[in-house]
């Protein structure tokens, strides 16, 4: 009895089974590497950059802001990071207060610096439109 027909045919069916499972793997994997680690990495830093702007805004706007009135700006942040929407959010009170930038699993704070002691700020926006700050010297209900 010849028995290498039989054999080749098994080889053959181990290892085509075995580079089906090493591709599946390897396909999930590249994934998180090399596209979705980089891009992370991307939006973390876009966030930074983000809300740093927003910051320094913020206290520009309260350095010339006058002492009865109010005054406003208009400004255009970018619509999407790495292809994916965010928001920013303002939050905390007294010199905690952040400026929060996040979307998906990433998100950056960035300290108000400058006026967080002195003044409040609150609100919230996304990166679709033009953005607006706006400062009242009697306060906003």
């Amino acid at each position: 009895m010849n028995e290498d027909g039989v054999s080749r045919l098994t080889e053959y069916i181990i290892v085509t089974g075995v580079l089906l499972v090493l591709m599946i793997v390897m396909m999930f994997t590249v994934n998180s590497v090399f596209m979705q680690g980089p891009a992370d990495t991307l939006r973390y830093h876009a966030f930074v950059d983000i809300g740093n702007g927003i910051s320094t805004r913020i206290v520009d706007l309260y350095v010339i802001s006058p002492g009865n009135g109010t005054i406003e700006t208009k400004f255009d942040i970018p619509d999407d990071v790495a292809g994916a929407d965010y928001f920013v959010e303002a939050s905390g009170k007294g010199s905690s207060q952040m400026i929060l930038v996040h979307g998906g699993n990433v998100q950056s704070q960035v300290a108000i610096a400058g006026i967080g002691a002195t003044r409040t700020v609150t609100g919230n926006t996304t990166g679709a439109g033009w953005n607006r700050i706006q400062y009242n010297s009697s306060g906003f209900e």
